[in-house]
């Protein structure tokens, strides 16, 4: 109790001093020592999301593709078969450079490696290497469109996809309008894409000897699919039965497809419209063409052997490039026809061009009398009689009329005027790899001028040939009455006067003939009634002899004398080296460039190489033939009629006298544009590249190709090259240099380049991937 009353005693005290005693206030006292720090408080509540920040540059790569072999097949191709396909390398942004297409991409990236302004770390052009994907420069996206073997429609049973893929042609949907050509016009996105199918590589099956390569992964699927009952790959159950029902397969693979294409507009990719009417053109008799412009042999059959109408054959094959036509068709090249059902020149040639004294229809001293019957063995031919055709029904330029059905032989149905497929004998039997068309700035032909048709003959020595027509192209035609000027015309060949024949692509003396000091050639008309002087006349002693007159003469050269024009069209080969036109290295492709850099069309050829033998000598005639005492006998070939030096290929390009005019040009310039490179020897080995193939010139006139060999030559994948020829890049050292873009799988070779109508994608045929290396593509 006492301290209760201690503490109220003192609360009294302080209410009172606190009541009545007012002070000044007193100086501060001295900081106290800090105190123990207290507990952390708890964590506040999460602030609200900033706004979006700008986005970032784009970085230099682009989404992946699958590794190789998982594309899944169609069923009952086994796993890991490497399939020929098509694919799209599709534009997918600019990445700073401006630019809304491929070609503007790859364009603007050469610009930067030209300026040195090319951003770090991007590579450019794309690095050489040998894989088994695709790879393409960062900025564009490759993708498969469709692959050997795919239906081409829901419904089982259907048409499939056909074997090595090639040659490529887009048609935009709506291209026609207006009466426009269908390069460069219609629907970007959505359009029809015609591609040819070569043949089918690698050991066919005989009697008692199992298949190899391709033919061996055709026959398992045919196997998985019920067309086979044997073990495929076991030689001793290959018996004549099996043999009919293979080849009538494979007679399928081969030809072209006919097929819609439309475009995801979210991912950029392709893919094929399995609903709409999409058409395989083949082989078989399914298939029917009218030879025109030649007389043929005799009558052929269809696959059942029954008749056929006259001039009407079965089946396309061999189809290697071709061109697509102002009119919207196409032309296909039967190139390398020979395996199947023979060459007539066979009989004349050997592989290695060497000539065959006292050839059966071809020895001098009587008219010609070639063998065109149907031969009793070849590619495709079994022991089914009807499999087997005449030789002259085949290696021509074939022209499609893509949609229409298969067995719609030119000027078959009357209501249907100029409709059908065809094969222009006016052109010629040759190793046709592809046609190229003289067209104006729109890709239209030109007006109220003939028709000029450029094709080349893919053979070690064959010539590069035009067909200029009889009547003339006007404004407002009818697609049949344009088609019915392919008719008739004249056919030329194209002689390279003073091109060295030791090595093909210099002039005589070893200079490179330039834009600047061109070469000069002429055209020499291939005819009956040619009055043309031969090339070789003066190596006779006859100055003043004329083409038809030599072409006639059965004791000219080394060989018989043409009867009649037929002949010498059937013949293109044997009648250009009888005349002396010069040989060329290979020339696979032709491409007339209305929209030359130059500021002149121009005509570009690809020779692949050449690397062999020449049939005649510097002067035009038979190198492994001579005169003795009336009498042509072998000898031996001189050391310069061989052009073993020729392994990488070259471009050239052929300026006409009359450039606005070329139907009425009968000389021309020539000159190298591009040589190739073993990487090796190469100062610039990043930019080597050999074996140039098919061309594709895009909508501004730049100059595109693909390789096919660099595998085998450099070691390296064949690929897709930009070639730089801006004007302002004349004096820089990447002029004229190749840009490689696109590099393939494994050992395939890059064919068919085509773009679509605005650019933002380019199409490749991806072609024979594992034909003699390991490759699971795609």
């Amino acid at each position: 109790m006492a301290s209760r009353l201690l503490s109220r005693a003192t609360g009294a005290m302080l209410l009172l001093g606190t009541a009545t005693w007012v002070g000044c206030e007193g100086d501060s006292g001295p900081t106290g020592a800090e105190g123990p720090k207290g507990q952390d408080g708890q964590d506040g509540r999460d602030g609200e999301d900033g706004a979006q920040g700008p986005a970032g540059e784009p970085g230099p790569g682009t989404q992946g593709q699958p590794g190789p072999g998982a594309t899944a097949r169609a069923p009952g191709v086994e796993s890991s078969t490497p399939l020929s396909s098509v694919i799209a390398v599709t534009f997918r942004g600019d990445l700073g450079t401006g630019a809304t297409n491929v070609a503007e991409y790859v364009k603007a990236r050469v610009e930067q490696v030209v300026t040195g302004k090319l951003p770090s770390p991007l590579v450019f052009p794309l690095s050489s290497a040998s894989t088994d994907t695709v790879r393409s420069v960062p900025g564009l996206y490759p993708t498969t469109v469709i692959k050997w073997m795919d239906p081409l429609a829901f419904a089982k049973g259907g048409a499939r996809f056909g074997a090595n893929v090639d040659y490529i042609a887009f048609f935009g949907d709506g291209w026609s309008q207006d009466g426009r050509a269908p390069q460069y016009h219609g629907q970007a996105a959505a359009g029809w894409m015609w591609i040819n199918h070569e043949y089918i590589s690698g050991t066919k099956p005989r009697v008692g000897t199992a298949p190899i390569g391709q033919h061996l992964d055709f026959a398992r699927f045919l196997r998985n699919t019920g067309s086979l009952s044997n073990t495929v790959a076991d030689g001793t159950q290959w018996q004549a039965d099996a043999l009919v029902s293979y080849n009538r397969e494979w007679k399928k693979q081969v030809g072209g497809t006919w097929m819609r294409v439309v475009q995801d507009p979210a991912t950029g990719g392709w893919a094929v419209d399995r609903n709409a009417a999409n058409v395989r053109y083949d082989a078989s008799s399914a298939t029917l063409a009218k030879v025109v412009g030649v007389t043929l042999s005799g009558e052929e059959h269809d696959d059942s052997g029954l008749a056929l109408a006259a001039g009407v054959v079965p089946g396309t094959h061999s189809n290697c490039s071709g061109g697509q036509t102002p009119w919207g068709t196409v032309i296909v090249g039967e190139e390398n026809v020979q395996g199947v059902y023979g060459d007539p020149e066979a009989a004349l040639w050997t592989g290695k061009n060497d000539w065959i004294p006292a050839a059966a229809g071809f020895a001098p001293g009587a008219p010609l009398a070639p063998d065109f019957s149907a031969p009793a063995e070849g590619d495709m031919i079994s022991g089914d009689r009807d499999s087997t055709h005449l030789k002259d029904g085949y290696g021509y330029l074939t022209e499609v009329d893509p949609g229409q059905p298969a067995d719609l032989w030119y000027g078959k149905d009357a209501e249907k005027p100029g409709a059908g497929h065809r094969k222009l004998g006016v052109m010629g039997r040759a190793h046709w790899e592809n046609a190229t068309f003289v067209v104006d700035a729109d890709w239209k032909l030109l007006a109220n001028q003939p028709v000029v048709i450029y094709g080349g003959d893919d053979r070690r020595g064959g010539r590069i040939f035009k067909f200029v027509s009889q009547g003339k192209y006007t404004p407002g035609m009818t697609k049949a009455q344009v088609r019915a000027l392919l008719d008739a015309g004249t056919l030329y060949a194209a002689h390279f006067a003073g091109l060295d024949n030791a090595t093909g692509d210099t002039l005589v003396g070893g200079v490179v003939p330039t834009d600047a000091v061109p070469g000069h050639g002429r055209w020499i008309q291939l005819g009956m009634d040619s009055t043309d002087l031969a090339p070789n006349g003066a190596a006779f002693g006859q100055p003043t002899l004329q083409v038809g007159a030599a072409l006639r003469d059965a004791n000219h050269n080394a060989m018989g004398g043409f009867v009649n024009d037929d002949q010498v069209r059937k013949l293109l080969w044997t009648a250009a080296n009888k005349v002396g036109v010069m040989e060329l290295n290979r020339p696979e492709d032709t491409e007339w460039n209305p929209k030359d850099p130059s500021g002149t069309p121009l005509l570009y050829v690809a020779f692949t190489e050449h690397g062999d033998p020449t049939a005649l000598d510097q002067q035009g005639r038979v190198a492994t033939a001579e005169l003795k005492d009336g009498a042509w006998v072998k000898k031996d070939r001189g050391a310069q009629d061989n052009r073993a030096v020729d392994k990488v290929g070259s471009i050239f390009a052929i300026r006409e006298a009359d450039p606005a005019a070329p139907a009425g040009s009968k000389t021309f310039d020539f000159f190298r544009v591009w040589k190739g490179e073993a990487a090796a020897t190469s100062a610039a080995p990043e930019f080597a590249a050999a074996k140039p193939d098919n061309l594709v010139i895009d909508r501004e006139g730049g100059v595109w190709f693909g390789t096919d060999g660099n595998f085998g030559v450099n070691k390296v994948a064949d690929g897709i090259f930009y070639l730089d020829q801006a004007p302002a890049h004349r004096d820089s050292p990447y002029f004229r240099k190749a840009f490689r873009v696109l590099s393939m799988p494994s050992d395939a070779e890059a064919t068919g380049p085509a773009f679509n109508a605005d650019m933002t994608s380019l199409f490749v045929s991806v072609q024979h991937p594992g034909e003699d290396s390991f490759s699971v593509w795609p």
